[in-house]
């Protein structure tokens, strides 16, 4: 067997597991799309949202311990607004500070239709959205479980914050 007979079978294998590795880095994000949704709409019925980058905030300055999951929601209109950004920034350095695992979505229509309009019937402004658990009775959500596992993996690949796909509907 020659060099280039060794090196070409070598790029075989080197594609073949490229195609498998996506294959389940694809399933596993379908996955954790499905279980963002699972997750925010059992939240919603409980009253354990909060929504919007402001709102956030607050919850988080007050009680950064009732926060069980942040997800943080653009898309191309809002890529550009360093405001925006930064308040990512410093709400990532947060989460990453207390232990709470933060994903991103780039569809913020589909997230805000998840999370429903204000009293007003406006739709929410669903930029950052958390998941908040009462400290004395915490919540638990099989959802809640999938996704911590999904970022769990995701760091440990140095996925620091996975961006998840929400199943179409």
């Amino acid at each position: 067997m020659t060099l280039e007979e060794v090196n070409g079978q070598e790029n075989t294998m080197d594609t073949a597991d490229s195609v498998l590795t996506m294959c389940v880095l694809l399933l596993r994000v379908q996955s954790a799309g499905a279980a963002l949704e699972e997750l925010l709409i059992a939240a919603k019925k409980q009253d354990y949202l909060t929504v919007g980058v402001y709102e956030s905030a607050k919850v988080m300055n007050v009680d950064p311990d009732s926060v069980a999951f942040c997800v943080l929601a653009t898309d191309e209109e809002y890529e550009c607004d360093i405001a925006l950004q930064i308040h990512f920034t410093l709400i990532q350095a947060f989460c990453f500070d207390n232990d709470i695992n933060v994903v991103r979505v780039n569809d913020i229509d589909r997230l805000a239709d998840l999370v429903g309009a204000d009293d007003s019937g406006e739709p929410k402004d669903a930029h950052c959205i958390l998941v908040t658990s009462p400290s004395a009775n915490p919540w638990k959500d099989p959802a809640l479980d999938k996704l911590s596992l999904f970022c769990e993996e995701s760091r440990s690949a140095y996925d620091w914050v996975p961006t998840i796909t929400l199943p179409e509907r």
